[in-house]
């Protein structure tokens, strides 16, 4: 990844889309050559000199202080996600910068323990190249379609671009669309030495003008906690809740849990999956004996 250049462009991205009245700025009317805050506006709210925010929105951030990189954050409105992301392109840009320890490529065996114990939640592990690493018996059946994918790792953002199954799994597919990107532009500044990550978003940017026009847009996003609505092909409409939870054992990968509201629809259906997959695996290990299986590949273990 360019750092210089995604420096500059997020930051100009940020800026023109805060207007001075949302800066708390006065206008004196006439017409603005820029849809959001001048640089010289910026530099204002954010008690630095226009020359020097200019060098920074440029790409030069090696070297600027904590405190000032706080400043352009409150003055550009950043949300946590963002606040995150300049810090990152900051740490990136420093001398010292190195690139950081690749994600594991697998999950301990305690791990899988645990997935598999979720009995009635589906529960996979992701790096943050969306690569699905793990998942227990209801995760593999809720996302059947993204892990038939013969090319591995299975990857979610491969799924939302390329496939055209997600626009029927993901009834809001534009919302699921730039989520992925969001996630991926995150961890790009996370880690910008990332090879592998830097080929996905090369593949992507190829071969899809949705990708493209997303990852020009410089969102980044923090993905924690909130809501997932799923059309699946055997149980129909899903709406679960999601929850994140980071793996400090293996650096790179968190474990993402799906539970739906009890007594709702989605319990029911999340309960009629989970039949649903373990009579799809009683039939491939007893067609395993013969050669044929009539189960999709994705639930194979």
């Amino acid at each position: 990844m360019d750092n210089r250049s995604e420096i500059r462009e997020f930051l100009a991205s940020r800026r023109a889309r805060l207007t001075p009245e949302q800066a708390g700025l006065p206008t004196f009317g006439g017409i603005r050559r820029v849809p959001g805050l001048r640089r010289e506006e910026v530099s204002l709210l954010a008690g630095v000199s226009v020359e020097y925010y200019t060098r920074v929105e440029r790409g030069g951030l090696a070297g600027v202080s904590d405190s000032v990189l706080e400043a352009i954050s409150r003055a550009l409105q950043l949300n946590e996600a963002e606040h995150d992301h300049l810090f990152n392109l900051a740490r990136a840009a420093g001398p010292a910068a190195r690139p950081r320890r690749q994600a594991a490529q697998g999950i301990h065996a305690s791990v899988q323990r645990i997935l598999d114990g979720m009995v009635g939640i589906p529960a996979f592990v992701q790096n943050g190249r969306l690569d699905v690493v793990a998942a227990n018996d209801l995760g593999r059946a809720l996302y059947a379609d993204v892990l038939e994918d013969p090319v591995r790792p299975a990857n979610f953002a491969r799924f939302a671009f390329f496939n055209p199954r997600s626009h029927s799994l993901y009834p809001d597919w534009n919302l699921a669309a730039d989520t992925c990107v969001a996630m991926l532009h995150a961890e790009a500044g996370r880690n910008p030495f990332d090879k592998a990550l830097t080929e996905l978003v090369g593949e992507l940017s190829t071969r899809s003008e949705e990708f493209r026009r997303r990852w020009a847009q410089h969102d980044v996003r923090l993905h924690r906690s909130g809501v997932k609505t799923f059309r699946h092909p055997v149980v129909g409409l899903l709406e679960v809740h999601f929850d994140a939870l980071e793996l400090p054992a293996t650096p790179g990968l968190t474990m993402f849990t799906y539970s739906a509201e009890p007594g709702s629809p989605s319990e029911d259906g999340l309960r009629l999956l989970a039949s649903w997959a373990t009579t799809s695996k009683s039939v491939t290990a007893e067609s395993d004996g013969d050669g044929r299986s009539n189960t999709p590949g994705a639930l194979r273990h």
